[in-house]
């Protein structure tokens, strides 16, 4: 009895990559492992697409905290604290420095600006420009999905972003608490509370007829304004506070101020700035996930 013949060492070297493939799935398998992860395959379809502006969104996320503290660091918070010994923190003691306080509310604002610009034009994108959700849909990703990975990447910016300006606001000198590196969360959570609800309405709309203009105008900049951004919202007058209530910039800016210096409020009202939030971003999920499913039809 002979031995059997051994390949040689470049019939060896010619299989060996055919070996080494993996089984391809069947249709049916593929299918199943889509509708288990589609969240995640739209979300890293939205993070590559991201890397076609990518440059963009550093450039943001690094350039405005810049502008933005230089102007408040060195201009005007040189000025009132030159000029004013009133305490600004609602608590915290006399002689807080202006960036100081305003440092938490800037970072709140860098998420719900973020979240404006990610949850407007790009999902109306998908829809009717450059109908990126209709691909997607025709695979056994659910509508449902496509707005679970939408909101991951915009989560994942959020996060960029926020992280990046938290950095800034060390390097001035505007965190003195240990634990302020939390208010990157709560900016996060202040962004998805906002952005939500307008992915939401950006999803019912058909024809762009200056819609986002008007948001920016009419909703955003009076947001920033009058959400205790620049000055305690107890110091505006009563006609104008109950914007600052129902604003999730005002709410996050709020716990981004108990976290970067120690605000005094009480537990419940720090609670309550959560769980609002939390809630306006549950709802405005639905609303999407109800929106997309009626125009995608899945």
């Amino acid at each position: 009895m002979t031995e059997p013949q051994r390949p040689t060492l470049r019939e060896a070297d010619a299989t060996a990559p055919l070996l080494s493939l993996r089984v391809p799935l069947t249709p049916e398998e593929s299918a199943a492992k889509a509708r288990r992860f589609g969240s995640l395959y739209f979300a890293e379809h939205w993070l590559r697409t991201m890397r076609g502006y990518g440059w963009t969104v550093v450039m943001t996320a690094v350039g405005t905290p810049l502008v933005y503290l230089f102007a408040m660091g060195v201009g005007l918070a040189t000025l009132i604290d030159a000029n004013t010994g009133a305490s600004l923190g609602g608590g915290s003691g006399d002689g807080l420095p202006y960036l100081v306080f305003v440092a938490p509310a800037l970072l709140a604002t860098a998420g719900i600006m973020v979240a404006a610009e990610e949850n407007t034009y790009s999902v109306m994108s998908g829809f009717k420009w450059r109908r990126t959700y209709y691909g997607p849909n025709a695979s056994p990703l659910s509508s449902a999905q496509l707005v679970n990975g939408h909101s991951l990447g915009v989560l994942f910016r959020l996060l960029l972003t926020t992280g990046l300006y938290y950095l800034f606001l060390l390097l001035f000198g505007a965190v003195p608490d240990p634990a302020g590196w939390l208010m990157i969360f709560t900016a996060a959570l202040g962004g998805m509370a906002f952005g939500l609800p307008l992915m939401a309405y950006a999803s019912s709309i058909v024809e762009d007829k200056g819609q986002f203009a008007m948001v920016q105008r009419f909703v955003v900049m009076p947001l920033f304004l009058f959400s205790g951004t620049f000055f305690p919202l107890a110091s505006m007058p009563w006609a104008v506070q109950w914007i600052g209530w129902i604003s999730p910039l005002w709410h996050s800016t709020e716990l981004g101020r108990v976290l970067s210096y120690g605000y005094a409020e009480p537990a419940w009202l720090t609670a309550a700035h959560v769980l609002y939030l939390a809630v306006l971003a549950a709802a405005g999920w639905v609303l999407a996930k109800r929106n997309y499913t009626r125009r995608l039809g899945i």
